[in-house]
Formats: C-alpha cells, sequence, structure tokens
C-alpha cells in the first residue's frame, strides 16, 4: 500500500513538473510573438476589443454592447475609455422607459462610427447634440446607441422593437457607406417581389464565442493590452467576417442573380426600403427622422447622389456630412490618421452641432 501510495504521488507530482514546464514554456512562447508583433509593426496593431453580447428584443435576438462595462480602445493615435449603461449604450448613465415631463430625448443610431470609435466618449456626435441643446435651453437626453457593425436592418429592429420604449422625439441615424453590404450581410429582411420582408429574426455573428471568451480569465485584459492576441484575434474574426458576406452574397446570386462585390441595385433597393419603413414608423409614433450621411475617407457621402434624392424624401432632416466639414477639408483632421481611420472628435464636434441646430430649428416651427 505505501509503495501505491508513493508512486501516485510520484505521477501527481511528475503531472503537476509538467504541468508547469508547458505553462512556463507557453508564457515565453507568447511574450515572444508580443515582442515580435510590437517590433515588426511599430504600432500599426489597434487594441480594439470587441465586447458585443445579445439581446432580445421583441420577437428577434441581435447584438448589443455587454452592459455595465469600462473598457479602453488603444491604437498609436491614443487611448479612449468606454463606459456602458445598463441597456448597453455608450453612456454614464443609465435610462428608463420614463420620459420626464418636459424633456426632449433623442436616439442615435449608427455603427462604429456612432459609438465613437477613436473618440471620448463626451466627444461623441451624440454628446455634442446633448451638451449643445442643454446649453441652448433644451432639457435634454440623447441615447447614443450605436454598435460596430451594425446595419440599418439591425438599427431599424432596435428602434421598432426598444427604441421606441424609451418615447423618442427625434431620432438620428448615423449612415455609413459600408452600411450596404451590412443590410445584406445581416439577412433579417430582403425583398419579395419588390416588397421588404423578414427573412429570419436572429443575428448574432460571433457572440456565442465571445461569450465564450470572456469567461476565461485574463481574455479581457489581452484583448486591451496584448498586440499578439490583438492581431491574432482580429485576423479570425474579419476571416469569418467575410465569409459570412460571401455566403449571404451567394445566396443572393443564387436566388435572385445579385452579382456580388459591388454597390448593386438590389443593395439599393433593400437599403432604401429599410429606410422608407424606418421614416414610416417614426411618422406613425410622431418622431422626426433624421438622417445623418457620414463621409467617407476619400470625403465622398456615404450615400451615391442617384440614391440621395430618395432618401431625403424620406426623412425629415438630411445632413449632408461633407457639406459640413467642406471649409476643414486638408485643414484639420477629418478621420483619424492611423488605427481604422473613424471620423475624428473634430468631425463629431462639427456634425453634433449641425444636428442639434436643425433640431431646434424643426423644434421651433412643429
Amino acid at each position: 500500500m505505501e509503495r501505491s501510495g508513493s508512486g501516485r504521488r510520484k505521477k501527481l507530482k511528475e503531472y503537476f513538473v509538467n504541468a508547469m514546464i508547458f505553462l512556463f514554456s507557453a508564457l515565453i512562447c507568447f511574450a515572444i510573438f508580443e515582442c515580435l508583433i510590437r517590433i515588426i509593426y511599430k504600432g500599426n496593431v489597434v487594441l480594439f476589443p470587441r465586447y458585443h453580447t445579445d439581446a432580445a428584443y421583441g420577437e428577434y435576438t441581435i447584438r448589443r454592447l455587454r452592459p455595465n462595462l469600462e473598457f479602453w480602445h488603444t491604437s498609436i493615435d491614443g487611448s479612449w475609455k468606454f463606459t456602458t449603461n445598463s441597456q448597453g449604450f455608450r453612456s454614464d448613465l443609465d435610462f428608463s422607459y420614463d420620459k420626464p415631463d418636459g424633456m426632449l430625448r433623442i436616439i442615435c443610431l449608427g455603427d462604429s462610427q456612432t459609438q465613437g470609435f477613436e473618440v471620448r466618449q463626451e466627444c461623441t456626435y451624440s454628446s455634442v447634440i446633448e451638451k449643445y441643446l442643454c446649453n441652448h435651453g433644451y432639457e435634454s437626453e440623447v441615447f447614443n446607441t450605436g454598435i460596430s457593425g451594425f446595419s440599418t436592418a439591425e438599427e431599424l429592429v432596435f428602434l421598432e422593437n426598444e427604441g421606441i420604449n424609451y418615447k423618442p422625439d427625434f431620432v438620428v441615424l448615423g449612415f455609413c457607406a459600408n452600411d450596404f453590404d451590412d443590410n445584406i450581410k445581416a439577412g433579417l429582411f430582403e425583398l419579395n417581389d419588390g416588397r421588404l420582408i423578414v427573412k429570419k429574426k436572429e443575428h448574432i455573428p460571433g457572440v456565442r464565442i465571445l461569450n465564450v471568451i470572456y469567461k476565461i480569465p485574463f481574455t479581457r485584459y489581452l484583448g486591451e493590452n496584448s498586440h499578439f492576441y490583438s492581431l491574432l484575434f482580429n485576423s479570425v474574426w474579419e476571416y469569418f467576417k467575410k465569409q459570412l458576406h460571401s455566403q449571404q452574397e451567394a445566396q443572393l446570386l443564387t436566388e435572385s442573380a445579385v452579382p456580388s462585390g459591388e454597390l448593386t441595385d438590389y443593395k439599393i433597393e433593400i437599403t432604401v426600403r429599410l429606410i422608407k419603413r424606418m421614416y414610416a414608423f417614426c411618422q406613425k409614433n410622431y418622431i422626426t427622422f433624421v438622417i445623418l450621411d457620414i463621409p467617407r475617407l476619400d470625403f465622398r457621402p456615404s450615400i451615391p447622389d442617384e440614391v440621395r434624392r430618395i432618401i431625403i424624401n424620406n426623412c425629415d432632416i438630411f445632413v449632408k456630412g461633407e457639406e459640413v466639414l467642406e471649409d476643414y477639408k486638408k485643414v484639420v483632421e477629418i478621420h483619424k490618421p492611423h488605427g481604422h481611420r473613424h471620423i475624428s472628435e473634430f468631425t463629431h464636434c462639427l456634425l453634433g452641432v449641425r444636428i442639434a441646430k436643425e433640431i431646434i430649428a424643426k423644434g421651433d416651427n412643429l
């Protein structure tokens, strides 16, 4: 019995020693790769962790930011703190469905540009709108509900099933050029004989994996601090993101003979239909609908001229981002120079002030 017990202790000791050697070796290898990535890429790797989770809104399940979270984004251009409230909005404050008397409520819908990647929380165009209105005598609450990767389709689902519960007076849709593709990728809606119909009621790409990953200790730290981890994670993420897009476009090609890889009539039509539905929903609920055309990196509008004429007729206020910024082109930083090249704090400020002025003008005429 003593020999048997001694043998087991010896084996356990061997297992422990081997495990420690493996762990130590893995840490050494990770440290070596971390150093190599930092040397090779010289700060070009962005530390923009993805903190999506799933949210049930009515019959739909889509993405939102993890609620009650504080995290950082870092690139060669700087570091930016993000705080989410209990609703998963980028905000330091929680909001209730009950709207205080005399309060002007505005919901800003959009993707990472609206969420404010590479921008301080108090400098997003949502925050600028609120501060400008409050400084001009309008008691206001402006909700930043932007989610990285969001499409017009997901924004519509959120508005119809969750946003409306906050009784907004205005809805601002921040539109980006990639929304045309993202509406196909989401696959929530499709066109049938020219009509917009529901195709599915769930779109949570990568969320199940993220829900598992963030149960593992230290993954949040790695996502916000490790260049090697971020490069590996984001490379895998982008691969599967492109795969999803290719699958959706291949399905369209099969079912509807829609060519992929370009701004097609189908992509335009489904986007227009989504915006028309959003506008009709706002009209039905006495909400003023604002569309902000966020300019591309090359300063072209996100909505092409031939589409813009239709879109302008399906909103109450249309803000042409490139016109707001025209006098500042090649004078100041319109987009961040590195990272993911999002619009700068200066751009957020100009766009937010313009939207706030339009809201005041519209309110005075109501």
